[in-house]
């Protein structure tokens, strides 16, 4: 950790941090990855230590870091972090450097900067993907723009470079952009790419890597998934032609959601060439669980058009109501209503591929793009739906195989968080986190914050973090938010 990166903590805490948290607040414990879970619900701990009577009275602490978090800060209970048991937060900037801060003081415990930041920090090349952490195993794993994804020991920070650590997971990361969070399930760490503002040569991939060794396990291509493997985006040709192809980006807030019980992959594509066979820009995809193989998919029949008019789907990823009903956004402004059961298999050859219609689709009330991962909460049997846009948000209710809204909010926000039975949504815009009864929308708190862009809240053991600047903004500065109760 380097002394400079203390001083300029230490000498930016706009209100001093309050004494640690006591055990009434102690409530909701490790946040280990965005969403929460693997499934990408941005449901959290059902208590946090914060309820709609204390959450107005919470502490703010600004603690300046060396670049923007423009993702999820994520967090650990009680772990022995550079000889002494702690909390703290992890978090990733967008390019690559990966901070453990402790959750009472604010004092940075340690700092990775990957190899090469000097030669992109400050440029285009970004990532706004969240880091995920591993605390069985005692690892975090973190993304550099420069396309590898790094193993860093939790305790220390240390990197991991045995094996293939880190590990490569696009060859042109100059034009593939890793947009998305990571993924960890069994052995495996997953992540997805896209593209910076649709430049080409790129495309959308799927990567799962071997989390001992670093060994890349599968990659399935979106636009050649016959290539089984990382390759150049200038050798993914269209057909007989020799022009090379580029889109389908899977760049959703959620990255690759798991669906539970199959463990299955579901991943949303953006626009780009379709065909149902090797191409599949436009479309809701369920891959196996290693990402070796696309076992069902879902393309609309106005896939052309979204395409055309670079309407995304793969604004947003599918988020699961039930392990098999799925609500799918879009840059259309409109929400799908999908069943994961009648996603159609991949046409065998010759055979054309099948074009679908969901089972609901209707726009939000608010209108707005849906550039967020909306949150999924269960409560007394009932299965809630928030979803944010540019312009508001929305809740509904799933009865009968139906969404009903139940109230709308015509303010913008970034995915919102379902956690200790409150929802938080940050106006990204308006510079403040505002938190509400789900149930009814009733505002109880708006905590200060200030601008920013995809930045999401994590909620937990009285505590709430939240970054803030913008990662288009191209800076090397930003500020990490911790809420305390006095």
């Amino acid at each position: 950790m380097r002394l400079a990166a203390i001083a300029l903590v230490c000498g930016t805490l706009l209100v001093a941090a309050s004494a640690s948290a006591g055990p009434a607040a102690k409530q909701g414990g490790d946040w280990t990855r965005f969403g929460y879970t693997s499934a990408r619900s941005n449901a959290g701990p059902e208590k946090t230590g914060l309820t709609a009577g204390n959450v107005g009275s919470l502490v703010r602490q600004q603690i300046a870091l060396e670049g923007t978090v423009d993702s999820s800060p994520l967090y650990v209970r009680a772990y022995r972090i550079e000889g002494e048991v702690r909390d703290a937060f992890l978090v990733q900037t967008t390019y690559g450097l990966v901070y453990a801060i402790e959750a009472d003081t604010g004092e940075v415990l340690w700092r990775f900067e990957p190899a090469g930041y000097d030669s992109f920090a400050g440029s285009r090349e970004i990532t706004t993907a969240s880091p995920v952490v591993d605390t069985a195993r005692g690892f975090v794993y973190s993304v550099s723009p420069d396309g590898l994804v790094h193993k860093l020991t939790l305790s220390d920070g240390a990197e991991v470079d045995s094996g293939e650590w880190p590990a490569r997971i696009t060859l042109d990361a100059a034009h593939e952009k890793i947009t998305s969070p990571l993924g960890l399930w069994g052995n495996l760490v997953a992540a997805t790419t896209s593209s910076f503002g649709d430049v080409p040569p790129y495309q959308g991939h799927v990567v799962t890597i071997d989390r001992d060794t670093g060994r890349i396990v599968h990659v399935w291509n979106a636009l050649c998934s016959d290539r089984h493997e990382l390759m150049d985006p200038t050798t993914c040709l269209n057909g007989a032609r020799t022009d090379v192809i580029s889109g389908a980006s899977i760049w959703a807030r959620a990255g690759a959601v798991r669906q539970p019980g199959t463990g299955n992959l579901l991943v949303t594509t953006a626009n780009g060439i379709y065909d149902g066979h090797g191409r599949w820009s436009t479309s809701v995809l369920v891959l196996s669980p290693d990402a070796g193989r696309l076992l069902k998919y879902w393309t609309p029949t106005n896939w052309e058009t979204l395409s055309a008019e670079d309407l995304d789907l793969g604004s947003t990823g599918p988020a699961l109501l039930t392990p098999n009903l799925v609500v799918q956004g879009g840059k259309d402004a409109k929400l799908r209503l999908l069943d994961v059961r009648k996603f159609h298999s991949p046409p065998s050859a010759g055979k054309p591929p099948v074009l679908s219609t969901a089972l609901q689709t209707f726009s939000s009330p608010a209108g707005g793009i849906v550039f967020t991962a909306p949150a999924v909460w269960k409560r007394s049997g009932v299965t809630w739906l928030f979803v944010a846009t540019n312009k508001g948000f929305s809740a509904y209710v799933l009865r009968d195989r139906r969404l009903v809204r139940r109230w709308t909010k015509n303010v913008g926000g970034t995915s919102p968080v379902v956690a200790g039975g409150l929802l938080y949504v940050y106006d990204w815009d308006g510079g403040e986190l505002n938190v509400y009864v789900p149930t009814t929308g009733k505002l109880v708190a708006a905590l200060p914050v200030g601008r920013g862009h995809w930045n999401t809240p994590i909620v937990t053991d009285g505590r709430i973090a939240l970054g803030q600047e913008d990662a288009n903004a191209h800076v090397t500065f930003g500020v990490l938010n911790i809420y305390r109760l006095p």
